[in-house]
């Protein structure tokens, strides 16, 4: 029989003998929390931008709640409302900050110069200040960009070759107030000429000024026109599409939205490619990789989609040469 004392002995020699099998004890991986910012009201609390962002994480093996935590926040298209959702993010100390579209990135940028910004789109990063150069942003920002110097003439050679006989000015309506809008109506006044076309510029800062653009239009009307994507007319593309369909006014857009709303076309880049896309640069990050280190992608893939219903409405015929340029056709 083991007496109490022999016991006793005998368990602090097992604790002694084996220290370091209890400190190796693993500790639990900590999950990296990414934040996530963007400027529109949500749709039943998400949206296509922050589901292709969760397709793209999904398809590199991350699984969202496991492997990772997402903090998402909404401007609720209130511009002036993202410096403080950025500041949260701040506070909260994620680890990586995807900053959807130029003015939430501008947000981010301003709330930290240590916490990694991600952009899955932006209009002009290295115009607008945001990065040094596309091939080596430097500081804590890389992404994606929207820009290419083509954008801004294809559309309007896809309104040419549609609509032949145009001759005044087409109505760009744009918001001056949002950041890299300059750039892109800059782009598409400077490829007006060598179509044969001249720009009207529109500005819209909010729905009210959006309306009384309309208005303006139906009374001086251009002879087609071209919306710029920003929050506004993203939020307002209905109406946008309604007033164009009203007035059989040719109209070609940014973004493929616009022609699911009833548009007629769109040419612009696959943005929903972009977001996708964009969760490799947060996977490259939480690997190690610096953002400044990680050049700034361009688009991959360019889409043309056509409404042949819109186009049935407005009475025209789209031409065989564009349709078979067209992605995707609209019955």
């Amino acid at each position: 029989m083991v007496s109490r004392r022999q016991f006793a002995v005998s368990l602090g020699a097992v604790f002694l003998a084996s220290p370091f099998t209890v400190l190796a004890q693993p500790r639990s991986a900590k999950v990296p929390r990414i934040g996530y910012l963007e400027p529109i009201i949500p749709q039943n609390d998400s949206s296509r931008f922050l589901e292709d962002f969760r397709q793209g994480l999904r398809e590199l093996g991350y699984v969202e709640g496991k492997d990772l935590q997402l903090e998402v926040r909404w401007g609720q298209g209130k511009l002036q409302t993202l410096p403080a959702l950025a500041a949260e993010l701040v506070r909260l100390k994620v680890d990586v900050i995807v900053a959807v579209t130029s003015p939430s990135v501008v947000a981010a940028s301003r709330a930290t110069r240590s916490i990694p910004i991600v952009m899955p789109v932006s209009s002009d990063p290295v115009g607008d200040g945001l990065v040094t150069s596309l091939a080596r942003p430097g500081g804590n920002i890389t992404g994606l960009s929207m820009m290419t110097p083509e954008l801004g003439g294809k559309r309007l050679q896809l309104l040419k070759e549609v609509f032949p006989n145009l001759s005044r000015p087409i109505a760009v309506l744009w918001n001056p107030d949002y950041v890299g809008m300059v750039a892109r109506f800059q782009q598409a006044e400077g490829a007006a000429p060598a179509v044969g076309m001249g720009v009207r510029s529109v500005e819209v800062r909010d729905s009210r000024e959006l309306e009384r653009a309309l208005e303006t239009m139906d009374r001086d009307r251009p002879d087609a026109l071209l919306p710029l994507v920003d929050p506004l007319t993203f939020s307002q593309r209905f109406r946008i599409v309604e007033f164009a369909s009203q007035e059989r006014l040719p109209a070609i857009y940014e973004t493929s939205q616009f022609v699911d709303a009833g548009g007629l076309m769109s040419y612009g880049p696959n943005t929903d490619d972009m977001v996708r896309r964009s969760a490799s640069y947060v996977d490259k990050i939480l690997k190690g990789a610096k953002p400044g280190d990680l050049p700034i992608e361009q688009p991959e893939k360019f889409e043309l989609v056509i409404n042949l219903k819109c186009a049935k409405t407005l009475g025209i015929t789209i031409p065989r040469s564009v349709l078979v340029q067209a992605d995707r056709v609209i019955q």
